[in-house]
């Protein structure tokens, strides 16, 4: 099958030089690996900001690891399934590979936390999303071309498109950004009511539209369509095929490179893990079973648990048995309302393993990131960025840096040159701007941010 040309088309026109033997995703994957935003990833958390280690997981190593992830199950869904009709639609290496690799590019400084502080410091001037702002870093603000940012080719957009709904059509009116109304000395987000929908920003209607373009009327519409939610913000109901296999790694990374870690750095304990998957995952202990008959004779359960806990190299062991048990059960999924090949198609990670997945990625939730001790570092990353942007925003002439005050000054005093500079920050850099703003002890014009 022979993919149709207008999905390689830029917004950008740009022709390559003679010489160049790249093709599409090659020239994405190139732009992707050399921009600004995947290097400031390396200073981006990908749980909490655990101090000095060489071992913790950054938004960097994560988004690397979702990109190998994502090409393994491309390779994998054409060896399992060599004569489906939606075999010949997988992306190439470069295209998925550029897809996993700017997922996480729209995440702010200090992860959920930063993200639901810039959605309320936006409340009223279009909101902020993570995912969202990834499609506007691609679209607009990166560096290699004119006026399209990044200029990556359609079908890489398509992919990059989480979230096809916009910011104003899927946000539940009843859950505006707010602070809560119980303490009384300090500003508190409402955590709940400022959570942003999943979407993209308003701001990049022009894009998504260039991107839908190929489209028919009624794949377009359906596309877009939303499932309202009692009291929580509306939930998308499709993405695009190479999207789909990005968020299948998404997943298993999370769930199991995020558990590797949480073991690794003493976040959680044996008996707290052995309790809460008990039971939970008959389908990796029955591969366990056949395909390594003779590391256990008995309980094979407990030999996963003394393997995870046990010393750096079993660990590893297990963790990449892990990746394979899910990797390997990602299966093709058809949505027949769709005519289009890219949306008719999509993948997912089939039971009984998906919900052994969902079990992981709960644990972690439950254990790690819901914790005190990670809610108070999230708690205070919140905290300053919302005092960074408010001080920006008050005086931006006298407190933003040059070049991004021309930026604010030529789009006519827009909030969203403020919120595209904050968001971008790393974690450190975010600290040490709200340091030099607001900590009591004198600093120096020669302190580098």
């Amino acid at each position: 099958m022979t993919i149709v040309r207008h999905w390689s088309a830029r917004r950008e026109g740009w022709t390559p030089q003679s010489e160049d033997a790249r093709d599409d995703g090659d020239i994405d994957y190139a732009r992707v690996i050399h921009s600004a935003s995947f290097r400031r990833l390396q200073g981006k958390t990908q749980i909490l900001n655990l101090g000095d280690s060489d071992f913790y997981r950054t938004r960097l190593t994560h988004s690397l690891e979702v990109a190998q992830i994502a090409g393994g199950i491309a390779r994998q869904l054409e060896k399992s399934f060599p004569d489906h009709s939606a075999t010949p639609l997988l992306p190439d290496r470069g295209t998925i590979h550029s897809i996993g690799c700017t997922h996480d590019f729209g995440h702010p400084p200090f992860g959920h936390g930063g993200e639901i502080a810039l959605n309320y410091c936006m409340r009223g001037a279009g909101g902020f999303e993570g995912n969202g702002q990834t499609l506007r870093i691609l679209a607009r603000l990166e560096n290699f071309s004119a006026g399209a940012g990044a200029n990556l080719s359609r079908r890489t957009m398509l992919g990059v498109l989480k979230y096809p709904v916009a910011f104003s059509r899927i946000a539940n009116p009843a859950l505006a950004p707010a602070l809560l109304a119980g303490p009384s000395t300090i500003k508190i987000i409402d955590g709940r009511a400022s959570k942003p929908p999943k979407c993209y920003l308003d701001s990049e209607q022009d894009v998504v539209d260039w991107i839908l373009e190929p489209l028919s009327h009624a794949d377009r519409e359906a596309f877009q369509t939303f499932a309202p939610q009692e009291g929580k913000h509306g939930k998308p109901r499709h993405k695009a095929l190479d999207c789909s296999i990005m968020d299948a790694a998404d997943d298993i990374a999370y769930g199991v490179h995020d558990l590797e870690d949480a073991i690794a750095l003493d976040l959680v304990t044996r008996e707290r893990f052995a309790a809460a998957l008990q039971d939970k995952c008959p389908s990796f202990l029955d591969a366990l079973k056949a395909k390594y008959p003779g590391e256990s004779e008995n309980d094979v359960f407990a030999q996963m648990v003394d393997g995870l806990f046990g010393g750096a190299a079993s660990r590893k062991r297990f963790i990449g048995r892990l990746v394979h048990h899910f990797l390997t059960a990602v299966e093709f999924v058809e949505r027949p309302e769709f005519a289009e090949p890219f949306l008719r198609w999509g993948v997912a990670v089939a039971s009984p393993q998906r919900e052994f997945l969902d079990v992981l990625q709960g644990f972690v939730v439950d254990e790690v990131i819901t914790s005190p001790a990670v809610q108070h570092l999230e708690f205070k990353g919140q905290g300053m960025v919302v005092a960074v942007f408010e001080a920006m925003q008050a005086d931006p002439a006298r407190l933003l840096p040059r070049e991004e005050f021309a930026k604010y000054e030529a789009a006519g005093g827009d909030l969203r040159v403020i919120c595209d500079f904050v968001a971008a920050m790393t974690d450190t850099h975010l600290l040490k701007t709200y340091e030099r703003l607001f900590s009591p002890r004198m600093g120096s014009v020669f302190d580098r941010l």
